[in-house]
């Protein structure tokens, strides 16, 4: 039990002590409030599984709230994909709520603080109110708009609402203190004038409340006992807090901790809408998007996202983690759930000159060694003419080239040993055909001929090939951290995708499962491509089978 306590992390000691005191009535109920404006990314992904997670230890809900304030930036299709997306992450929502289901309450709790003359109606321009909030060493100064009494500020909050006001020309604020050292308690907007149609109130409302403003008091309505934010919101907590105490409203509270940042890529929704609009990837579900579509599309899996975000933990302070984290989480799911299959990518000839020309031998292969039934098996069609890989056979290999070379032998997975008698070569000095004679009695699972061998290459027949195109991703950036380069742009990886438009397999992938994960043997994970057609066949490469990036270094 002691070594459990060790373990928690710092919100989850938080929880445990509200519970004990029965903080809440021993309630826990979180949210996950996405604004709507993009596609969710890996961080959301942290977000999701720390705030469900929580719900589900401790016996908890968790609501899904839209923060749908900013009409300009919002779409019912970004509502969409982030329900897919956290469903497919594995979770669901106990309520789905938008911040839109609460504007007239929200608009009666700006009411309220008018009344109580917490709140004003300023006619500055926002370089105005800027200026005059002050520096951090300085104190800010009031406005000519300050000192309005209720009712003025009372009528013209009503005349904003109504529409008689233009874009810019107003804006509600806070009357809290201007020589805050915080520069949030700086009397912040409330309210802004936007003549814009929303998503789903229509041109119902010409005001919006601001962030700060609608956070907290949704937070409230819903009664959330613990809402958590990422640390660029330590600062908004004391607003948090007081709107939540000069409204007299249920007691939320907010607390925060790191957001995920990642290196070799970029978190910033601005950055990625950026590549998706300047056609740097094909959408914001390319494979090399950290959206969690993207990854989804290269062949990631829920449970190694999930492992992911539970392996960095919840922390105070913010670092930068390791990509090859990630991908060590997908190749650890993989490697126990991926069917193997073989598949040639850059292919040269193999004719074994000693095997009957049109036999075909039917072979097997198991689905999944790491399984213990193997998951099964499927038939692998063998006969004298098969496709190898280019670099499998070498013309003058070196002393521990364990492949094919002049006189070498080595094993064809699932089949036989063969040796290298030949090889011919086209006018331009490439190889075009390696000839080899195989040992009958070398057969995988019946072998008696007694031969060792160092080597094992896979294949695929020639006769029964399928031809697939093959999309080979790497990371998008060159960079640890491209968001502090000057342009990120100018650190994009000109090679992280390569494109082979004619790779052979085996026969059994033209029944490959979608969404289902394929380790093609010595070469990688892939997945089909959600944008596959029955009649192209496209797979996408989702991780290599060892960290290629490392550098040589002990890792302990």
């Amino acid at each position: 039990m002691e070594n459990e306590e060790k373990s928690l992390n710092f919100i989850e000691e938080i929880v445990e002590k509200d519970i004990q005191n029965s903080t809440h009535g021993g309630r826990v109920l979180t949210r996950f409030p996405p604004e709507p404006n993009g596609y969710l990314h890996i961080g959301h992904a942290k977000s999701i599984v720390l705030n469900f997670g929580l719900a589900q230890k401790y016996g908890g809900k968790t609501n899904l709230r839209f923060d749908d304030t900013n009409p300009l930036t919002e779409e019912t299709e970004y509502v969409e994909s982030i329900k897919n997306d956290i469903r497919w992450l594995g979770f669901e929502w106990e309520e789905e709520r938008y911040t839109s289901d609460y504007f007239e309450t929200l608009y009666n709790f700006a009411i309220t603080l008018i009344k109580k003359g917490l709140a004003y109606v300023d006619d500055s321009t926002s370089d105005a109110i800027a200026a005059a909030k002050g520096t951090p060493t300085e104190p800010g100064k009031p406005t000519p708009y300050r000192s309005r009494s209720v009712d003025e500020n009372l009528r013209l909050f009503e005349e904003m609402r109504d529409g008689k006001h233009a874009e810019g020309s107003k804006v509600l604020r806070a009357k809290i203190d201007l020589s805050s050292p915080n520069m949030h308690m700086r009397d912040p907007l409330l309210y802004r004038i936007k003549h814009a149609h929303h998503h789903r109130t229509g041109n119902k409302w010409c005001i919006y409340p601001m962030y700060d403003f609608a956070h907290g008091q949704s937070d409230s309505i819903e009664e959330i006992t613990h809402s958590i934010c990422t640390l660029e919101f330590v600062p908004h907590r004391p607003l948090y807090d007081w709107l939540i105490e000069k409204l007299e409203i249920f007691p939320s509270k907010q607390y925060e901790f790191a957001r995920l940042n990642l290196n070799y890529t970029v978190m910033s929704k601005r950055k990625l809408l950026q590549l998706v609009n300047e056609k740097y990837v094909e959408g914001w579900d390319d494979p090399r998007m950290p959206t969690i579509s993207g990854l989804r599309r290269r062949g990631y899996t829920p449970a190694s996202i999930r492992n992911f975000c539970e392996r960095i933990g919840v922390a105070k302070r913010e670092n930068i983690i390791d990509v090859g984290l990630l991908e060590f989480c997908i190749r650890e799911d993989l490697n126990k759930t991926a069917w193997r299959r073989m598949a040639v990518l850059d292919p040269v000839k193999l004719v074994i000159t000693n095997y009957p020309e049109g036999e075909v031998e039917m072979l097997v292969g198991e689905n999944n060694p790491e399984a213990a039934d193997g998951e099964g098996s499927r038939p692998l069609p063998f006969s004298n003419t098969l496709w190898i890989e280019r670099d499998d056979f070498m013309e003058n290999p070196p002393k521990k080239f364990f492949r094919l070379g002049p006189g070498l032998m080595v094993r064809l997975k699932h089949a036989y040993i063969v040796r290298c008698d030949d090889f011919v070569k086209d006018t331009d000095g490439n190889i075009t055909e390696i000839r080899c004679s195989y040992i009958p009695e070398s057969k995988s699972g019946e072998d008696t001929s007694g031969i060792k061998v160092k080597g094992t290459i896979h294949w695929v027949s020639a006769l029964h090939a399928k031809t697939v195109e093959v999309r080979l991703y790497d990371r998008l950036f060159n960079v640890e951290n491209p968001a502090a380069e000057e342009d990120f742009r100018a650190t994009i990886n000109p090679d992280s995708l390569q494109i082979i438009e004619k790779a052979y397999v085996e026969p059994d992938l033209l029944q490959a499962i979608p969404g289902k994960g394929y380790q093609f043997i010595r070469k990688g994970y892939f997945t089909l491509d959600t944008k596959s057609t029955p009649d192209k066949l496209v797979f996408n490469r989702t991780v290599t089978l060892r960290d290629t990036w490392a550098k040589e270094v002990n890792r302990g």
